[in-house]
């Protein structure tokens, strides 16, 4: 083989290994992440006191913009990415909120959660109270709920008769007894509560004939327990039966409820199942009980309240003292 053509393959081969091992060292490249999860937070030492905040504009860019978001009630955002950037992109996300002094990061996004946390806005000289403040002591939240109160109203015994006539064969003329031997009867029944009532301890038996050669195939409770349906079998003489169940009626009561916020430092929240109506706080003020509605605008005198509705519809409130009270 000519010495030139040798060299020739002896550098073809060495830069294909050369290839190769590059491509080995810097391993498999990953895909594009196309989205920026995260949450926005109030800046706290305290980590009881970071609480969500809503609808905070967020911005992403990579030099240009890229995406916009806004956090919902939890605090929560994700950016879409509109061409989507490798892992270790640097992106720069700007969070703006009227009530919030802004805030910007940077960092690589693409693969990890982003908590951001921004400070409240201080517009001006906070207004001071002229004397010793309103101590707040004892307090109490109060709401109404619509429950289902169950009141038995007695109780009820039926009997009917399952007809036939024993020792006759079969013959194959369904039904049949179990063992496809003698003729049999089945009967089917069903039970009435009423309107609004519903059956509970439900009972089922044979009380006269020949008991042995009858069977219940199905004794079964529906429509919420309003109604009853039994199906029996008799491969005998004719057999008798009773049906026995408590009766009760179902209705709806309104109920107050209370519980008790938690407090820390200036700041109380609470949580109120999704049924809640009527929400008031009571509360001492200087000695004396004042209870306090709160409307749909969340107005008290005394605290700033904000309320957030979480994934399994329960309803989360925080409220924030205003100058001029503390709590005792």
């Amino acid at each position: 083989m000519p010495r030139k053509l040798k060299v020739g393959l002896w550098i073809m081969g060495a830069a294909a290994i050369a290839i190769v091992l590059a491509l080995m060292m810097k391993g498999p490249r990953r895909a594009l992440e196309t989205s920026v999860v995260g949450a926005v937070l109030v800046e706290d030492a305290d980590p009881a006191k970071q609480a969500p905040i809503s609808s905070v504009q967020i911005i992403a860019t990579d030099g240009s913009a890229v995406a916009e978001s806004q956090s919902d009630s939890s605090g929560f955002f994700r950016l879409n990415l509109q061409t989507g950037v490798w892992p270790d992109r640097q992106i720069t996300l700007r969070f703006r909120h009227p009530d919030y002094d802004p805030l910007e990061l940077s960092g690589q996004f693409g693969n990890q959660l982003c908590v951001a946390r921004m400070v409240p806005r201080v517009s001006g000289p906070q207004p001071e109270a002229s004397g010793p403040p309103s101590l707040l002591a004892n307090l109490r939240v109060r709401y109404a709920t619509t429950d289902i109160t169950t009141v038995n109203i007695g109780s009820t015994a039926k009997t009917f008769d399952i007809k036939n006539v024993g020792d006759v064969p079969c013959n194959r003329k369904l039904p049949c007894s179990p063992d496809r031997k003698w003729k049999a009867a089945a009967v089917a029944k069903s039970f009435d509560a009423g309107e609004g009532n519903q059956f509970s301890n439900t009972r089922l038996s044979c009380i006269a004939g020949p008991c042995p050669f009858t069977r219940i195939q199905s004794n079964r409770v529906s429509h919420g327990g309003r109604a009853v349906e039994v199906s029996v079998l008799n491969w005998s003489d004719t057999a008798t039966f009773l049906f026995e169940a408590e009766v009760s009626h179902a209705m709806p009561t309104d109920l107050i409820r209370q519980s008790y916020p938690t407090i820390f430092g200036r700041n109380m929240s609470f949580i109120l199942p999704s049924t809640a109506q009527g929400l008031s706080i009571e509360a001492e003020v200087n000695g004396t009980d004042i209870v306090f509605p709160v409307g749909p605008s969340l107005g008290l005198s005394w605290a700033v309240c904000n309320m957030r509705t979480a994934s399994d519809e329960t309803k989360l409130y925080t409220c924030e003292l205003k100058p001029g009270y503390a709590f005792r």
